[in-house]
């Protein structure tokens, strides 16, 4: 791949999904759109980027963002997240809920669906009295790809076997052959759609609880910054956002504040003046 060629990558992903592609990851860019190239009957890299640099290209640019979002997860990814959803998060939820019965959630990088299916697990599994309650939950990601996995809700052997328990995957899932299908209960639970964070963003109802995990990573200051803006408004004032361990809001907005008491990567909204 030639430094044009990978220039021209970098500035498409990042006008089109607001990835940063940093130099030195030409060898990602070779492994993740050759499988894209061979599907267009072209034998190398090289040639599917010279075909998006042709006017009339924004399905192959589509296909591009599809091909390099990443999509790595895993049910009860991390487990002391949902630890502290289970023990402490959900409880007091519920608490400050329990008069007007409703809480809204929001998965913000669904990927293939195991942290919205993870999620859906902890509240019927341990919350059984939420089956009564007003539930919205809404689960979205840039790629079509994964959000139609996401509505499928099949899985291989090797993808339960990353994070699910034994128990839970008995109860919640039925085997066909050698995949696994999420319990309908679940799958109807989750209003899948797609969303491209750094874009502009529809009306959404306000969230008691937002997820939004191990995704700012792949962005630049400035969409991280505009992204935590939204988040802001959009989550109650007593409601929780939940960031990947390896992200923060230090030095990217005011308008947070780590809670300490709970472990896993989990901010409030600070408090005006503070």
């Amino acid at each position: 791949m030639t430094p044009a060629d990978f220039a021209h990558v970098a500035k498409l992903l990042q006008e089109r999904s607001a990835i940063a592609l940093e130099p030195g990851k030409e060898y990602l860019v070779e492994s993740r759109l050759l499988p894209v190239a061979k599907r267009h009957g072209l034998a190398t890299v090289a040639a599917y980027i010279a075909k998006l640099r042709k006017p009339g290209a924004s399905g192959l640019a589509d296909e591009l963002v599809e091909a390099m979002v990443t999509t790595e997860t895993s049910f009860f990814r991390d487990v002391i997240p949902f630890d502290a959803l289970r023990k402490h998060v959900l409880p007091e939820l519920i608490a400050a809920r329990r008069s007007e019965r409703r809480l809204a959630i929001w998965c913000a990088a669904a990927s293939s669906g195991q942290e919205p299916f993870t999620l859906a697990i902890v509240l019927r599994e341990w919350f059984p009295e939420l089956e009564t309650w007003d539930i919205t939950f809404h689960a979205t990601d840039i790629s079509n790809a994964m959000l139609e996995r996401c509505r499928a809700g099949v899985y291989s052997q090797l993808e339960v076997n990353r994070g699910m328990p034994a128990a839970l995957l008995v109860k919640w899932f039925t085997q066909e052959g050698a995949r696994w299908r999420i319990d309908d209960r679940l799958r109807k639970m989750i209003a899948f759609r797609q969303l491209n964070l750094a874009a502009w963003w529809p009306p959404t109802p306000m969230f008691d609880l937002i997820f939004l995990r191990n995704v700012m990573i792949y962005f630049d200051v400035p969409t991280k910054r505009d992204i935590l803006a939204k988040v802001a408004r959009t989550l109650k004032p007593d409601g929780l956002l939940v960031l990947g361990g390896a992200e923060s809001t230090l030095n990217l907005s005011e308008s947070f504040q780590r809670v300490d008491a709970y472990k896993g990567g989990y901010h409030r909204l600070a408090a005006k003046g503070a």
